[in-house]
């Protein structure tokens, strides 16, 4: 487990608030704290809780991964580098493109390492008008981890993502919202209000239909046409058998607002 408090966790109707909550630390993170996010994710009741915000305390979003005091004392660093990648973060990561349920990034400030990769994850991305975006593991001679190099192409495509990783300068919010890499940028004071209110509308949508969207679209970028339009056809048979579906079907034809039940 990380340290006491190091992740906040708030329920707000059916959104999962997770704070990243060392702001004496800018909320750099550690392996404990990738690992308890896997897990909270993991434990959410998504019967409950359908839609999560991700954001930091303080005036960061995520300086990255937590250095400080680190020892590579009995092997070398690039490999100590690696197990925690592939023991901790990258689990967390994967656990977090996975979820059944549409995440929200708000990000509050300075969102760097691999910090950044965990705030351009979100299906729906809010930073503040401060806020930029570092990919700054080339200034220390590393290469972008826990999906970045993943994530940043599919986010401002290749030309822009090579240079953000190659370069290792800041990307302002709002360049990274007028490249369309991000989805609002908005006063700092309004960061999270905006980021619920997005959250809380997912969380009221259909939830299946949801969850089977941010899942073709993640997996659509690799594929082919023929497997793409296999996974509709598999992700629509889910979507038609859902409750929602019946739900929608009779608000549409009697002209009525959907209540989604999110099963």
């Amino acid at each position: 487990m990380s340290e006491e408090n190091a992740l906040l966790v708030e329920h707000v109707g059916k959104v999962a608030k997770i704070t990243l909550n060392r702001a004496d630390r800018m909320n750099a993170v550690t392996p404990d704290m990738f690992d308890d996010l896997r897990d909270i994710l993991a434990g959410l009741d998504t019967s409950k809780t359908r839609a999560v915000v991700i954001t930091g305390a303080g005036r960061a979003f995520c300086a990255g991964a937590d250095i400080s005091g680190r020892s590579f004392s009995g092997g070398k660093p690039g490999d100590a580098s690696r197990r925690s990648l592939e023991d901790h973060y990258n689990p967390a990561m994967l656990a977090l493109m996975s979820a059944d349920i549409p995440v929200i990034t708000a990000v509050n400030g300075a969102a760097a390492g691999i910090g950044a990769t965990l705030a351009l994850s979100g299906d729906l991305i809010v930073a503040g008008k401060s806020a930029y975006f570092l990919q700054a593991f080339v200034n220390i001679g590393l290469v972008p981890d826990g999906g970045g190099t993943w994530i940043l192409p599919k986010v401002m495509g290749l030309p822009r993502a090579m240079e953000a990783m190659l370069l290792g300068e800041r990307l302002p919010a709002e360049d990274a919202f007028a490249m369309g890499a991000i989805n609002r940028c908005v006063d700092d004071d309004k960061v999270i209000e905006e980021a619920m209110a997005l959250a809380e509308r997912l969380a009221s949508g259909p939830t299946v239909a949801i969850g089977q969207i941010r899942k073709l679209a993640r997996n659509a970028q690799g594929a082919s046409l023929a497997d793409a339009m296999q996974a509709e056809a598999e992700a629509q048979q889910i979507a038609g058998n859902s409750q929602d579906f019946m739900i929608g079907a009779q608000a549409f034809a009697t002209k009525t607002k959907a209540e989604f039940k999110g099963k």
